[in-house]
């Protein structure tokens, strides 16, 4: 696969939001980008909150703009806050560094897009993110361990 595709971003989010009813979380916003950046499918829960669009594009984004799960982008805002401060300036989506961004890749390792999962608490969206990644066959990139 070179791409994601519609359809593959579809079955994500499905996987995600099937992924989330088995553990019972909270209700989830799940947000697909093209390795680009760019949203393919959002899909919101019925009861998710005002802002968990923006934080679930927000983490797949910067996973994209940064090349790297945003687990470890929340380590790196720990220990660089004024760079993680100017980047929610720079670009077109504020980067969200907490857990629950995941890169998406092919099996050669190449990024195609990103996952992001908000409304639980992060370590849960992160692993919500990685079941639905694996569950369409495509290797996910969270940055680390929960």
């Amino acid at each position: 696969m070179s791409a994601l595709t519609l359809k593959v971003a579809l079955g994500l989010a499905g996987q995600a939001l099937a992924a989330g009813r088995e553990v019972s979380a909270a209700p989830l916003t799940v947000a697909v980008l093209d390795s680009g950046g760019h949203l393919i499918t959002l899909q919101r829960e019925d009861g998710a909150s005002l802002l968990r669009p923006p934080i679930a594009i927000g983490k797949a984004w910067g996973a994209i703009a940064l090349g790297k799960g945003s687990r470890l982008l929340a380590q790196d805002a720990q220990q660089r806050p004024a760079f993680f401060a100017a980047l929610n300036g720079l670009g077109q989506g504020s980067v969200v560094p907490a857990p629950g961004g995941v890169l998406i890749r092919d099996q050669d390792g190449k990024v195609l897009g990103a996952i992001g999962v908000s409304g639980d608490v992060s370590d849960l969206d992160e692993q919500v993110a990685v079941r639905a990644v694996e569950g369409v066959g495509l290797l996910a990139d969270a940055g680390g361990t929960a």
